[in-house]
């Protein structure tokens, strides 16, 4: 048997649907801007429980364009160091500065880290929803940005149908930016979404993402915006993924349970516990290795030997250790401790929305065999 770490997933009636669309699109030559995103964004907005949505060409792009209307140029925001280079990159780009924070044993971000690392300058907090579940302590740190005047913005982008106490992820802060790149739960090929429920906010970023124009027809500039419009094409794809996404989530929570009963059997490697109101959407499936075992060595054997293939971590290297923050001479070994533990031992099985509990149960015996 051989287990692919990920695998996308097009039903046949949707690549018909996408065909038929892009047909449609071709031959009226709206291929941006068009009435496909216009639903996209309407029927995601009302998934996620928020007033507006904007659909822009990467997740990324939608995290520098609320960084930037929320004006974070000359000041500090508040980062994660086990997040993705995009996450602090975006507020570098926005003009603003990086300040890592540490993170808990459920690898999001510690609210004592927080309030340590709030400066003068600091403008405002971004959380990082690791893996695909929102942290319980995400109410703490709202109650730190609300006493401390902190916009709080979610970097939702592994969290597409994860849920806390019934609230879904995207609904906690000021703004929240989801990612439809190819590994996510639900992709667009390429592509991302801002939500929000503040009206100024999503306005400034339909003139963001569109050069700064102030109106499609016209060539008036009011912002320094640039092109970060999402494609009628990407935004088919979308749909048709998003229409899915109740359906993917839940084969991914049956594949977790299967993955949750069977550690419990295995020496040397714990499963990411998660308090039950947390509804993961199991992004990514992360466990614990026991410290003395080497990762890359027990990754390798289960490639070579049993032909099973984890994903990437989440993530291997924490941000402050990137070269090019750590060259800068203002991080080092030892900065953020919990994160830097963490990440060495981290693994994720794999895991998608088509894998078969039979894939799932090989998995778990041929990990078991590496770790004897």
């Amino acid at each position: 048997m051989q287990v692919p770490a990920a695998k996308i997933h097009f039903p046949e009636e949707d690549k018909a649907y996408i065909s038929d669309k892009v047909e449609e699109i071709l031959s009226t030559g709206q291929l941006t801007l068009g009435k496909y995103g216009r639903e996209f964004e309407e029927e995601f907005a009302r998934y996620v429980g928020t007033k507006y949505a904007v659909a822009v060409n990467s997740g990324t792009s939608a995290l520098e364009i609320i960084l930037r209307i929320l004006g974070v140029q000359g000041r500090s925001v508040i980062v994660p160091t086990n997040t993705f280079f995009a996450t602090p990159a975006s507020v570098l780009h926005a003009g603003g500065k990086v300040i890592f924070a540490d993170v808990t044993e459920n690898l999001c971000l510690d609210p004592q880290s927080i309030t340590r690392n709030i400066r003068e300058d600091t403008k405002g907090v971004i959380i990082v929803h690791i893996g695909g579940a929102i942290p319980p302590q995400i109410k703490q740190i709202q109650e730190i940005c609300q006493a401390r005047n902190l916009f709080l913005m979610e970097d939702a982008a592994h969290v597409q149908g994860s849920t806390l106490d019934g609230k879904m992820a995207g609904s906690f802060g000021q703004a929240a930016a989801f990612s439809f790149y190819p590994t996510k739960v639900i992709t667009s090929g390429e592509g991302g979404m801002i939500v929000t429920n503040d009206e100024e906010i999503y306005q400034r970023a339909l003139v963001f993402r569109d050069q700064g124009k102030a109106g499609f027809y016209g060539n008036v500039h009011t912002e320094l915006g640039y092109n970060w419009r999402m494609s009628e094409i990407h935004a088919v794809i979308g749909l048709s993924q998003f229409r899915r996404l109740e359906e993917f989530v839940q084969h991914r929570r049956k594949i977790a349970n299967i993955y949750n009963e069977g550690l419990e059997e295995i020496t040397g490697i714990t499963p990411l516990k998660l308090p039950p109101q947390v509804k993961s959407n199991y992004y990514k499936y992360t466990a614990i290795l026991d410290r003395g075992l080497d990762r890359a060595t027990i990754k390798k054997e289960l490639r070579e030997s049993y032909r099973v293939s984890f994903s990437g971590e989440v993530y291997e290297l924490p941000c402050h250790l990137q070269p090019i923050f750590k060259d800068s001479g203002s991080y080092k070994d030892g900065d953020y401790p919990v994160a830097e533990d963490l990440c060495k031992r981290m693994v994720c099985l794999p895991i998608s929305a088509v894998m078969t509990p039979e894939e799932a149960g090989y998995t778990l015996d041929s990990l078991k065999k590496v770790l004897k």
